[in-house]
């Protein structure tokens, strides 16, 4: 390390360890360490909110204890006209940690509608196509408290099923990456307290405050069902009991998925039985959901009213052939053949 950078890295230590001298700052962060217990290198998803610039600053300190290498990350969509200037703003905020902020710029058409929900999938997918180039296997995600929150009665009202309504956790993995949400158990109000005495900024993002956006209503939702008793506590409480059912499900899909399947590594393609689909109806929507992400290699699995329709024309027709979720479908005799399209 050269003599100015040394000097910078000394700089940014003493920084550091002055912030926690401070006894708030310094609960924070104990419980982030306790809660992360991660030993391999990492990424940082960066927006510029003051839950993912407190993300930063404690995953900073975190790395400089267990010694390890953190890359920061930001994605312009490209969406508003200011998006570029907002991602070289962020840039200059995390110069306070002597930390380099890598800007990955969405390219491309943009959407007219569902617009957060597809800048979310193509912003996880750069950060995963950046991660595998530089061979880290841990993306850190800025969500928090009120975030799980928000996603339990989003997924409500998609329709989502028990999988999907308990499946924010603190870790999911995409393509083999790990996706870690290390904040779910802080408040927003935990999280702005470290932004503002460590940057004394942040980014407020406009869409936030726009109603037209399902996010924004479900938050206002919300806060109207804090007024009649919603709390923390209830909340936990029915999210425990929901995974309990849906742990049990996951081990007959499991065993649906070992007993009644065959792996062909030789032609690259899976073989269902005829009592794969035997099985009880959700246990066969979620096993064929798990092979069609597998083969097809997609981020996300195919959307759950195409599964229907797949499964009533595998258990009605004699031979089909067709195809789903970058996956062709075919069925011989009794058997269904799954292969990835090319």
């Amino acid at each position: 390390m050269s003599p100015k950078n040394l000097n910078a890295s000394k700089k940014t230590h003493k920084f550091l360890l002055n912030q926690l001298k401070d006894k708030q700052t310094s609960k924070i962060y104990k419980k982030f360490q306790k809660n992360l217990k991660l030993n391999e290198n990492f990424i940082v998803a960066v927006s510029g909110g003051p839950d993912s610039l407190a993300l930063c600053f404690l995953s900073k300190i975190y790395s400089i204890k267990k010694h390890l290498k953190v890359k920061y990350l930001h994605v312009d969509h490209k969406l508003r006209n200011n998006s570029t200037k907002e991602a070289k703003f962020v840039k200059s905020l995390l110069k306070k940690l002597c930390t380099n902020l890598e800007i990955l710029t969405w390219i491309g058409k943009k959407p007219k509608s569902n617009i957060q929900s597809i800048a979310r999938n193509k912003r996880y997918a750069l950060m995963i196509n950046k991660a595998k180039k530089l061979k880290i296997n841990n993306i850190l995600l800025g969500h928090q408290r009120d975030d799980l929150i928000e996603n339990f009665f989003i997924r409500i009202l998609r329709g989502s099923g028990l999988n999907g309504i308990v499946s924010f956790d603190q870790k999911t993995n995409l393509q083999n990456i790990n996706l870690i949400r290390p904040l779910l158990k802080f408040s927003k109000q935990n999280l702005e307290y470290i932004s503002k005495k460590v940057f004394n900024n942040y980014v407020e993002d406009p869409s936030n405050k726009n109603d037209q956006f399902r996010r924004v209503k479900v938050r206002n939702f919300i806060k109207n069902l804090e007024l009649e008793g919603l709390d923390n506590d209830k909340f936990n409480l029915t999210i425990k009991n929901l995974r309990f059912a849906n742990d049990s499900i996951k081990y007959f899909v499991e065993k649906n998925l070992k007993d009644n399947s065959t792996i062909s590594n030789i032609n690259n393609f899976i073989i269902l039985n005829k009592n794969f689909f035997l099985q009880p109806e959700e246990v066969v929507f979620r096993s064929l959901t798990e092979v069609l992400k597998g083969v097809g290699k997609k981020y996300y699995p195919v959307r759950g009213k195409k599964i229907d329709n797949l499964i009533y024309l595998i258990k009605n027709d004699t031979s089909f052939k067709t195809t789903l979720g970058n996956c062709v479908i075919k069925k011989v005799n009794n058997s269904i053949i799954v292969s990835k399209e090319r």
